[in-house]
């Protein structure tokens, strides 16, 4: 497997011709055909247009005038955000070959920095549970690549685009970048500009996924210096460059509900990444030595009951209304979803909104005396199969927090990737990316 490395690294190869776009896009695309049949990370594709802008973007750096660090960088998006000249499909038959003729905001952004929109990536059934794509984990064929930004992970992982968009509303990002063994970031909530994605709800985020996290901050900056975060969201904030690796002095440990079901390589791997961060001088604050943190963990392990409630009642719209539509064509997962969702009622809904509020209260007080969370981001290596995109327990918390979060692929579970997942405080991603920064580094070593 050939790994395109960082793209943003390559900015002085690139001034001086010693490398180029254009080489670099080609290089993806060798991979994709000898790949792709079986990978199938991708709906659609515009390689036509992708090296026609390739060259112009080789010619910006020759002249020492790139639009951003990401100029002419190949970006995969996820099926569901809007490309005005590739279809929108979300994962559905009913949607198949549906083209809206507008960019949503994140491509928008990314093609006004120059990068290279290079294809649609596959997602389950409106990037919900039901594993409705043929995408299949590029480090095993028969095991999944988990969901619902199934296609932007595999692809990135299998070396066909430094980088790509998915989404998250549970799990979405970080679980399948666990599966996939690249870094997957869910920024906090109103971190991009949502415009034009279809996943829309109230804990939604749009997720970057690439092997480096120089390339992942970069483009994050680029996005929002060119559409900003969500209505009402200032967006990503901090340095032009990636935050300098800082040593965190303690992270708290979440079992979250996850941990009841990971696999016994899981916890090993767990286990043997605290001993190693408690080696660098790290102090590790774990349950049963902390009582705030104790009763934290338990209501955090109720968290996926009351993410459904909210996500079953704002998807009354328009989701809901699909059966009247051509109930034929959707999944028989997504129609048993829409019955169940017809019984919440809203006062429901605001009694989960005061609860949600309520546990983001909480977790800012227990990090009050902390720097980041530490868990794992999946329970365990990519199940085998395409029938399920695996377990989210561990992944729930950081959406309905809102609070940023990233999965780096430092551990493993058996011969399979294995996310180490960092948690931080809503709106302080930068200080996040300095600690994985560090992470990073230490692990690597």
């Amino acid at each position: 497997m050939t790994q395109i490395g960082s793209y943003t690294a390559r900015a002085e190869a690139f001034r001086s011709g010693e490398d180029s776009p254009v080489a670099v896009l080609e290089a993806c695309l060798a991979e994709i055909g000898k790949r792709e049949p079986v990978v199938k990370a991708f709906k659609a594709m515009a390689i036509e247009r992708a090296r026609t802008e390739a060259a112009e973007s080789e010619a910006r750096w020759r002249r020492g005038e790139p639009l951003s660090p990401i100029d002419g960088m190949p970006v995969g998006i996820k099926d569901i955000l809007e490309t005005a000249d590739m279809p929108t499909g979300q994962g559905s038959p009913l949607w198949e070959g549906f083209e809206t003729r507008r960019d949503s905001a994140s491509v928008q952004a990314l093609r006004d920095a120059g990068a290279l929109i290079l294809g649609k990536t596959a997602t389950t059934e409106f990037a919900s549970r039901p594993q409705f794509a043929e995408t299949t984990n590029p480090h095993d064929p028969t095991r999944t690549p988990g969901g619902s930004s199934s296609g932007s992970c595999a692809a990135v992982g299998a070396g066909f685009v430094p980088l790509a968009l998915g989404t998250q509303v549970v799990g979405s990002t970080l679980r399948p970048s666990s599966y996939c063994g690249v870094i997957g970031y869910k920024p906090s909530l109103g971190g991009f500009n949502r415009g034009g994605s279809y996943d829309y709800l109230s804990h939604s985020c749009t997720g970057l996924i690439a092997t480096t996290l120089d390339d992942i901050w970069l483009t994050a900056k680029a996005l929002v210096a060119r559409t900003g975060g969500d209505p009402g969201y200032p967006g990503v904030t901090g340095p032009d460059a990636l935050p300098a690796a800082t040593p965190p002095r303690t992270l708290v440990v979440l079992e979250t509900d996850g941990w009841s079901r990971a696999a016994p390589g899981a916890r090993e791997a767990f286990a043997s990444a605290c001993q190693r961060l408690q080696a660098a001088g790290v102090t590790i604050v774990t349950r049963e030595v902390d009582a705030e943190l104790d009763a934290m963990d338990a209501a955090i392990a109720q968290i996926g009951s009351l993410s459904d409630i909210i996500l079953g009642w704002e998807g009354r719209w328009p989701v809901g209304g699909y059966a009247r539509t051509d109930a034929e064509k959707l999944h028989p997962l997504t129609r048993e979803r829409i019955e169940r969702n017809r019984s919440l009622t809203q006062d429901d809904y605001r009694s989960a909104l005061d609860d949600r509020a309520a546990l983001r209260r909480r977790y800012a007080s227990l990090l009050q005396g902390a720097d980041a969370v530490v868990t794992l981001a999946a329970t365990g290596a990519a199940p085998v199969g395409l029938e399920s995109t695996g377990d989210a327990g561990f992944n729930i918390p950081a959406s309905v927090l809102g609070v940023p979060a990233l999965s780096l692929p430092v551990l493993s579970d058996g011969d399979m990737p294995l996310g180490l997942q960092l948690m931080g405080r809503v709106d302080e991603d930068a200080s996040l990316f300095a600690l994985a920064n560090w992470t990073m580094d230490l692990f690597s070593a």
